[in-house]
């Protein structure tokens, strides 16, 4: 894929990141349950790699927040480095996992980056965002329990739309 379809794509996976949580947040909690603005930001970072995906990861909450109000400015700071990690994670492993089953390399990055930026968000939370306000059970409650429907949405849809787009050729990926 070239670099201007990679900017394409990437601009692309912001639009969609801004858009659709506002589907979303309609309802309420919906956000934090099914996760909207983490789909095109893990699509973006596995179809689009390095540097695209961790752009996007900084840009779409960043323009989400001064566009729509959403995350709200308290929430920003950690959202991004959040979202920033899943876009980095999901495109360094896409390219350098050495796995040549293309379903097993695409769940090893899709997994590891979700649970690193799960990680970055709770550790930042706890040592920067929250310091002092934040614990293991608030992490564990609001990155695993609470989001659970979210994470499962993403354990298929992800893989079904990457695999989908492949076999439409409307992408072309080194899996």
């Amino acid at each position: 894929m070239s670099n201007i379809k990679k900017m394409v794509g990437t601009a692309l996976f912001v639009a969609i990141g801004i858009a659709l949580p506002l589907a979303f947040h309609s309802i309420p909690n919906a956000g934090r349950v099914f996760l909207p603005m983490h789909i095109p930001i893990l699509l973006c970072g596995l179809i689009c790699g390095f540097p695209y995906g961790l752009a996007c990861g900084i840009v779409t909450p960043l323009l989400s927040s001064l566009v729509t109000g959403m995350p709200p400015a308290a929430m920003l700071p950690s959202m991004i480095c959040e979202l920033a990690v899943y876009g980095l994670v999901s495109s360094l492993l896409m390219r350098f996992v050495p796995v040549k089953n293309p379903y097993v390399k695409l769940y090893v990055a899709l997994i590891a980056a979700m649970l690193s930026g799960r990680v970055v968000l709770g550790a930042l939370n706890a040592l920067i965002f929250s310091a002092g306000e934040y614990s293991m059970q608030a992490w564990l409650g609001a990155a695993f329990v609470t989001a659970l429907p979210g994470i499962a949405a993403q354990a298929v849809l992800i893989p079904a739309i990457v695999f989908g787009l492949q076999k439409a050729k409307l992408i072309e990926m080194k899996l």
